[in-house]
This record gives structure tokens, sequence and C-alpha cells, in this order.
């Protein structure tokens, strides 16, 4: 009896393959291998939203492997990831390789060891249509809104815009809060700090208030006015509260909170995070402890652990630093509202590995990532710390001075991880928070003697920027999107130029600005923050089998498409107009300020005045005009082979180079402007016209294949046509270009060969 297991990765199909052993082939299906098609809409609304899934794009090779292995295997399982995508990609398979339930297993394991392998493998299950259904849901939805916005924003702003359900929501948080920026007005107001002495030591307190509270001072004179006041005083010891404070553990890690972490710790971009963490995931070779799956599934928003994996970590725990660091009972915590409860926790999938001594076998990123899920979540399992704190009012003139501090009387969790503290807010007053540091001892009633009293002036500064750390958090406080979507949101909104990174910071471009106008305006529910996440509810929801896949797309559309309709015909094109983007490079020819243009080629900087001057200049990524290589202008041009004469004057020919790679330029330039194309002919017959193919020369020194009648004849092809014919119809056979692949050019013809094999 055969059996073939398919994940996803080829990374963790090699780690599968250690543990099942004889009997087993693991294979990799590389992501999904159907999608919605990309050249057009693939959704048929008017039969209940009835989805066109096409066979993905260069995946023809990998299918037809896998459809082979499929019959010849007794059983198939499917082991895609263990969450809604998986479970769609496992559904995928299944309908292209043309297995029933009865040959199909759906098989999942939140961990990548050879235990949660096995113990999966024993127990198949059916796929889960309930799941598949919410994928397809929001698979759906998103196309509909991109491909119904998408049109609308090339005729209202500029064309080539595309739009996003969540991301559209993501910028307009980024958008909101440069808004906020703009906004502000800074506020002056003044700290004062003494530095007082005592029989035991000096110490150093803020300015608080008086016997009713908390003083603010907003200006010089009421700020001189006080230390005028306290000058003349004296400082003596009001009050003094000396208690011993608990300090908790934060939970282990779910995906929002280590892609903040990470952010914050090591300045890990989102896309990193969920990249090395796949891999901590799927598997990393150990030397002699073999490939192992060192984490447990990283998309996941649920706060529980295994029983199995407390007790190890409570074993560990005592054995490294006694019975005093393991709370009384064990620690448990409590997921959000609305959290999926399938998967545990990010924790290390087996404690028998701890990061220093893995550290050898993982690169300086994955070692970092490691660590720090090792050591938050051997935390969140230890006793509190606890903290010997003091607070010192001190009084003068009626006036009360302030002084916090602590010491740590036992670590407890401490000894292992200590929280990155929250980005401070520099307009509050928090400078007399606790601070770690050994204040003197004082007695209630003691004089103190001033050392030194210093008045500083400072403004109140606006909210800080949103980094992706603090973007997630956002994301998951609001309810927008899910764990999966994280990274794919703040990826898509930077490669669209809704949003620009400066330094951690994300700042929307003139373009988010622009857009997110538009759809507040006239698609208010699309980035509403409510409907939004109630969105996500629904689809949770068809998940959980409380509601179909058909009501959560019909509800959608019934506004959506009346919102259409209305802002298609009252949308002005004036109100969405994109500012130019001035540069400081001047035109020559008229004087003018030169702006940014887009091109097919990329940006340029441009006369404002066109088309009155057509006046253009290269410039880099950022803004900087490109000086020309005179040496380069000035060396002489290879001449052209002597068969090669210009058909304007008939004078010899030479080789130069352009924005499209090569070419042949008459010699006699600038006054004749004969060209040519430098072409080679294969004496192949085009497949669609029987004139030749002839190759080509494209920019950056590529080359091509084309018709001779091109583009009165559409072929053309960047892969190499072959002499010899398809066995199977006679067809023109392409070699994949950098590839040992062969395949026939007529799309209902499966032919292929292998020439590495």
């Amino acid at each position: 009896m055969s059996n073939l297991v398919i994940v996803e990765s080829p990374s963790k199909a090699s780690t599968i393959k250690g543990y099942l052993g004889k009997g087993y082939k693991v294979v990799a299906s590389k992501g999904h291998v159907r999608d919605l098609p990309k050249s057009s809409f693939g959704i048929d609304i008017d039969n209940n939203f009835a989805p066109k899934y096409i066979n993905i794009r260069g995946k023809g090779p990998l299918i037809n492997e896998l459809k082979k292995d499929a019959k010849n295997a007794d059983t198939v399982y499917l082991a895609a990831d263990p969450d809604r995508e998986g479970e769609a990609i496992s559904w995928h398979l299944a309908n292209v390789l043309g297995l029933d339930d009865k040959k199909a297993k759906r098989v999942t394991f939140n961990e990548v060891t050879k235990t949660a392998v096995k113990t999966a493998i024993k127990n198949p299950s059916k796929i889960n249509m309930d799941l598949v259904d919410a994928q397809q849901a929001r698979r759906i939805l998103d196309r509909i809104v991109g491909y119904k916005l998408s049109p609308v924003l090339w005729k209202k702003i500029k064309s080539g815009l595309s739009a996003g359900r969540v991301q559209s929501v993501a910028t307009r948080i980024l958008v909101e809060r440069e808004n906020e920026i703009r906004a502000f007005v800074p506020e002056e107001f003044w700290k004062i700090e003494a530095e007082l002495g005592s029989a035991k030591g000096t110490l150093k307190a803020l300015f608080f208030g008086n016997e009713k509270g908390k003083i603010d001072i907003h200006d010089k004179d009421n700020a001189d006015n006080i230390v005028q006041t306290v000058k003349n005083g004296v400082f003596k010891v009001k009050n003094i509260k000396k208690a011993v404070r608990a300090n908790n553990p934060q939970p282990p890690f779910i995906t929002s909170t280590l892609h903040q972490e990470a952010n914050k710790r090591f300045g890990f971009r989102s896309e990193k995070t969920a990249k090395l963490a796949q891999e901590l995931y799927e598997g990393i070779s150990l030397g002699e402890h073999g490939t192992r799956g060192l984490i447990t599934y990283m998309r996941t928003d649920s706060l529980r652990i295994s029983d199995t994996a407390a007790e190890a970590a409570k074993e560990y725990i005592v054995n490294k630093y006694g019975s005093d660091y393991y709370p009384k009972t064990r620690r448990t915590y409590k997921s959000r509202a609305g959290a999926q409860d399938a998967h545990e926790a990010i924790r290390p999938s087996d404690m028998a590995f701890p990061p220093q001594l893995v550290k050898q076998f993982l690169s300086p990123e994955q070692f970092k990532l490691y660590k720090l899920i090792w050591d938050r979540f051997i935390a969140s399992q230890m006793e509190s710390a606890l903290l010997d704190t003091v607070n010192i009012d001190i009084e003068n003139s009626g006036y009360i001075f302030r002084s916090s501090g602590y010491t740590v009387k036992h670590p407890g969790f401490m000894a292992i991880y200590e929280d990155t503290k929250e980005e401070k807010d520099e307009n509050s007053e928090k400078d007399d928070e606790e601070k770690e540091t050994k204040l003197p001892e004082v007695s209630e009633n003691e004089i103190l003697s001033l050392e030194k009293l210093s008045p500083s002036q400072h403004f109140t500064k606006p909210p800080a920027r949103y980094t992706e750390a603090t973007l997630i958090k956002v994301l998951e406080e609001k309810g927008i999107g899910r764990p999966s979507t994280y990274t794919p949101t703040i990826t898509t909104i930077i490669q669209r130029g809704y949003v620009e990174r400066d330094g951690k910071s994300l700042v929307p471009s003139q373009l988010g600005e622009i857009t997110t106008k538009l759809m507040i305006d006239n698609f208010p529910d699309i980035v509403d923050y409510g409907f939004t996440a109630g969105m996500e509810e629904m689809l949770d929801e068809v998940e959980n089998g409380k509601k179909t896949m058909l009501d959560v797309l019909k509800t959608f559309y019934a506004d959506f498409s009346d919102e259409l309709e209305k802002a298609e015909k009252s949308i002005e094109k004036n109100n969405y107009k994109l500012s130019p983007e001035e540069t400081d490079i001047i035109c020559e020819k008229c004087g003018s300020r030169m702006v940014v243009k887009s091109g097919r080629f990329g940006r340029f900087a441009a006369c404002p005045n066109y088309p009155a001057c057509r006046n253009t200049k290269p410039i880099d990524k950022n803004g900087n005009l490109i000086e020309k290589n005179a040496e380069n202008k000035s060396e002489s041009p290879v001449p052209a082979p002597d068969d090669i004469k210009c058909d304007l004057c008939g004078g010899p020919m030479v080789i130069r180079r352009g924005r499209y790679g090569n070419f042949y330029a008459c010699a006699n330039y600038p006054d004749c402007r004969g060209t040519k194309p430098i072409t080679k002919d294969l004496n192949i017959p085009c497949p669609l016209c029987g004139s030749k193919i002839l190759i080509k020369h494209g920019r950056k020194k590529s080359v091509f294949y084309s018709c001779e009648r091109y583009p009165e004849c559409k072929f053309s092809t960047w892969d190499i046509p072959q002499e010899e014919k398809c066995p199977d119809c006679g067809g023109l056979l392409l070699k994949k270009k950098g590839k040992d692949l062969i395949y026939c050019i007529n799309e209902k013809c499966s032919y292929t060969k292998n020439l590495g094999k």
C-alpha cells in the first residue's frame, strides 16, 4: 500500500519525509494550484457569485506530476497548513487531481514534530467545507471590490490604481493619523526637578502640585514663581509609601503580538517576521537531530496552550530556576473576544531544543526570533516578579515634589524576559513614574537640603506616526483583518504606492490621501471600521457553519452595487486631482521648475508646461538628476556587418544602444536618421501565420522571439522556439528560458519534456 502526502512547501516536505519513513511519498504543491483568473473578473454574480477557477499559469508541469503521484497512491493525505487558506488549497488539490472523499484525506498538525505528524496521519478527516467557503467568500469579496472599484480610481484619479477591501481601511488609519499630526497645535508646559540631599544620599524629585492635586505649569512666569518660592522654603519629607508589587508576565505570543515585539526589539518588518516564523515552523536541519519544526503554527489569535506544553514548561522552569520561580497554580490566559481557538499560541514545539543548543544551525535573524518566542513562552508560565516600591512626597511652601522608584525583590519571570515598553508619550509628565533605582533611606518629617533646582521648558508633541507594530495593534483592536492578513495588507499598501516608509514609520503618500478621500466620500462602507470588522465576523460565522458563503456575499453586494452606481455618476474628477511633485531641477528651455512624472519605464522629470515645452530629464528614485556620462557618449559605436545597409541613404550602419536595447543606426546620423532592429532568422515558421520567427533584442540585453510580421501578427515569446515539432499535436515547442523544460505552445496539448531527467 502506497501513501502520498501533499504539503504546501518543499522545506516542510523534507521535514515530514524523515518522520514517516517507507510507504509514504511527501511532495509539495508550492502553495495554491488554482485561483481566479488574473485577466478577467472570474465571478458570475448573476449565478450566485459562482467563481471561475483556473490552474495557475506555470503550474501545469507540477500538476501533471502530482496527478501521476496521486494515481499511483492508495491514499492521498492533504496536509496543507491548518487554517482557511490551507483548507482551500487542499480542496483545490482534490478537485484538480480528481480525488474523491474515499481517497483524499485531510490531515492537520499545529506543530511539525514526529509525534504531531504521525498522530495526524492516524486521525484523518474530510475537507472542512465551512473553512473552504470562508476562504472563498474572502477571496470573492476582495475580487469584487478590486475589479469594480479599480476602474473608478482609473477614471477619477489616475490609471493603473487598484482598490482593496482591507487595504483601503488600513490606508485610512494612516491618513487620519497624518491629518491629526497636521492639525496639531503644540502647547507649552514646564517641568521642575529638584535634586535633594539627605543624611544617606541624594534623590531627585519632580514638581507634582499641592495637597489638592496635580498642577500643570503652562508658562515661564508660573515656573519662575514656583522656583523662587521653593528656593526660599524648606524641603520636608511629608509622606513615604512602601509596598511590594507583583508584576505579572505577558501571555505567550499570538501573530499580532509577535510581529509587534519583533518590530520594536529588532526592527523586523512584518514581512520578515512572517518569513522567519514560517521557516522555524516548517523545519530547520539540526545536524544529528535531523530536521525539526521548532515552533507551533505561527498564524493564530488564541492564547491557549496544551497541557503537554504546560507540563514541559513547568519541568524546564523548576529544573533551571528552582521551584520558587513557578507559580502555585498553572497560568492560563483568556483570548480576546472573537478569537479562533483552532490553534495554540505560538510556542516552542519541543522543550528539548533551547535557543543556545540550536544557535549554530540558525541564521542570526532566525535565532533572534526563536529566542524571543522561547523566552516569552517560558516567562508566561513563571512566577510573578516582586518589586519593592517606594513613593516619597516632599513638601515645600505648600507645594509637593514626588520621587518614586523600585528595586527587584524576587525576579520571577524577569529572570528570562522583560517586556519592551510602549512608545513613550512625550506630552505627559511621566518622568516621575517608578524607575529601577535605589532611593536613599529617608524618614517622615526629615529636612532635605536643596542641591539643585532645574526648571525646563517643553512643548507637547503630535501623536506619533504608526509603525508596522502599532498599525498591526490597531488593526487587531478594531477587528480588521485576521492573523493571516496583517502582513499582506501592509505589504500591498506599500507596493501600490499608497504608503511610504520613513525609517520605521509608515506615511501615507499623496496618492494614498487622495484615494482615501474618494473612498470616504463615495464608498463609506468599504472604509468604515465597523463595517469591515463586521465583515470579518461574518466570515468567522461562515467558518463556524452559522452562515453560508452566499449569505455574506449577497449582504455585501446589495449595498455595494448601489454605492458603485451612484459613485460612477456623481464623482467629479477635479475633486480628486493629484498635485504634481516638484523637483529642484530647472528646465533650461523655459525656466520652469520641473515635476516628477511616471511613464512606462519609470519616473522622470518633465516640464510642467507640456505640451508647449516637451523637455524631459532622467532622475533617480530620490528625484535627483542623472547626469549623462560624457565619456560613454563619445565612445565610437560598433560597426554593423557589411551587408547591413541603411534603407534611406544606402550608407553603412552602426550598432547603437537605446531604451529598447541594441539596434542598427545609420552612420551618417544626424544627417540621416535611418534605423533597423537587430534580428536573426530562426528558419522556424510562425505558429499563427506561417511567416518567419526572428530573434530580437529587448531592454537590458534581453532577447525575445517574434513573427517577422509583428505587430500585424501577434506572436511573440521570451521562451526559445525549437526546430522539432510536438510529437502529440505537431505544434510549436518552446524551451523555458533558464530551465530544462520543453512544452507545447498549444494550450489544449499537455505535452512537456524535462531535459534535466
